[in-house]
């Protein structure tokens, strides 16, 4: 699973380039006020696993 941040601009959804490669469906997920919603079993393994991977430092290549 593939994780970034992103800005809306003029109704747009705008992250790096090159973060997904060209016609990847994306799952958007942006807080709005109290506003829950809800993940079956599976679906909240991986949003865990994911939120995990995104807490985690960046590794530069060398």
């Amino acid at each position: 699973m593939l994780i970034t941040t992103g800005k809306v601009v003029g109704g747009t959804i705008k992250v790096d380039a090159e973060s997904f490669p060209e016609g990847t469906v994306v799952t958007v997920l942006a807080p709005e006020g109290d506003e829950t919603f809800a993940l079956d079993p599976e679906e909240e393994i991986k949003l865990i696993a994911a939120i995990a991977e995104a807490r985690r430092p960046a590794r530069l290549s060398s």
